[in-house]
């Protein structure tokens, strides 16, 4: 049978998702637990890939397993045996097609930004005192669903066949005295959403125009766009399946 794992992680003592020869992934943590407590070895498929630093609140994989009589109970096992910094929250039965990495809908991301200084939130989120012009950079950020092909926010030297993706929604909120960037699309190239709110704080800086913005999409060069923001105020919030 084919089982959907939902879950959440803290990525700061991770190098992301996808596993890594010498340095540890939450992918590799989740596999060597779930190979002890099934007794086989197990190797999971994830939604996507979070870089190194980045958390997830809510995250998909799938693996396929001999039927599994009380998921309810192995929830509990496998919560015992993970690091504290990794949850998993239910195990879901589905088709043998279902793909967690494919078959998902979209993905919403979450930035958050806090303006003071924090002896308890700064791991979580970014601290950036500048003033920032959040008016003219929900403007900007609105531009995002004008355009398909987002080759200047990815990472150079990716092995992508396309560049292109569906943004959905993009703005700026504040939320319990943090600035929260929020942003939702089928897929995600790599480094693009920190490179989107990088350029963005560019904006609400005023070192760049609103125009400005829009000819660093169209020139589809990652050297035009802004810096990628730190990796700790990252978040995967939100997988979504037509089946879930």
């Amino acid at each position: 049978m084919r089982y959907f794992i939902e879950f959440a992680y803290n990525g700061k003592n991770y190098c992301g998702w996808q596993y890594q020869p010498h340095s540890p992934s939450v992918q590799e943590t989740l596999n060597k637990a779930l190979s002890t407590l099934l007794r086989t070895t197990v190797d999971v498929v994830g939604a996507g890939r979070t870089d190194t630093g980045v958390h997830a609140r809510q995250m998909f994989a799938h693996f396929d397993h001999e039927e599994i009589t009380d998921t309810a109970k192995l929830v509990q096992k496998l919560n015992s045996f993970l690091p504290q910094d990794i949850v998993v929250y239910r195990f879901i039965p589905l088709h043998d097609d279902a793909h967690a990495r494919f078959d998902a809908n979209s993905r919403t991301y979450e930035y958050y930004i806090h303006t003071y200084k924090d002896a308890f939130d700064f791991e979580g989120s970014w601290y950036h005192f500048h003033p920032l012009n959040v008016e003219k950079m929900n403007e900007a950020a609105k531009l995002l669903l004008n355009y398909t092909d987002f080759k200047c926010f990815s990472k150079t030297h990716t092995d992508v066949r396309t560049f292109n993706c569906d943004v959905r929604e993009a703005r700026w909120d504040m939320q319990d005295n943090k600035l929260v960037f929020t942003v939702t699309a089928d897929r995600f190239l790599r480094n693009m959403a920190r490179a989107i709110v990088g350029t963005l704080i560019s904006v609400g800086l005023e070192k760049i125009s609103i125009d400005d913005f829009k000819a660093i999409i169209e020139s589809r060069d990652r050297n035009k766009a802004g810096f990628s923001v730190p990796a700790h105020g990252l978040y995967l919030t939100k997988v979504i399946y037509p089946y879930l």
